[in-house]
């Protein structure tokens, strides 16, 4: 399954700007696995004095980004198994800029950063592995929207590929 076989109607249209930064060369699972190396390769790449760089009052620093990166994997894992196992509760949206202020991401060392994402990734991963086609496709409803699994999964991709452009673009 790649980007192209998803139906506009199993995401919100605002999570289009995310699957659409997501190649069709590759499969779900194949770019879940590629695309965490890809960052992490270009986060080691980065000079030290940028890490704790903002490029405008009150934008997150790399460090918080990547912190950012790790909790909203989290957060679509977790709605990826609700909606996978057939739960019918819509799921509440979260609040990104609270989480980034909690999380404090800027004190962490950009090494822990990269080995939880790797870790986090893993996990997603063996979840998404784990899913039959029939819970791929299985709709549920997260921030007032409808949301595949699959679309889920993509999304984790796009989120991360739209943070490392935004690192190319206005940090670098």
């Amino acid at each position: 399954m790649k980007p192209k076989d998803l139906n506009p109607t199993e995401y919100a249209t605002y999570f289009g700007n995310y699957i659409s930064q997501v190649s069709d060369e590759y499969t779900l699972i194949e770019e879940l696995e590629i695309s965490v190396h890809r960052l992490i390769k270009f986060v080691r790449e980065i000079p030290m004095d940028k890490f704790d760089y903002r490029y405008a009052e009150g934008k997150w620093t790399i460090k918080d980004i990547l912190q950012h990166i790790i909790d909203s994997e989290r957060i679509f894992a977790y709605r990826a198994i609700r909606i996978a196992r057939n739960d019918k509760t819509e799921l509440p949206g979260f609040e990104e800029d609270d989480y980034a202020k909690e999380a404090n991401g800027s004190s962490r060392s950009i090494q822990s950063l990269l080995t939880e994402l790797a870790i986090v990734r893993e996990a997603t991963l063996s979840l998404f592995k784990s899913f039959s086609e029939e819970e791929l496709k299985r709709t549920g409803t997260a921030s007032e929207n409808p949301v595949s699994v699959r679309a889920i999964g993509f999304i984790i991709i796009g989120h991360q590929n739209h943070h490392l452009r935004v690192f190319q673009e206005r940090y670098l």
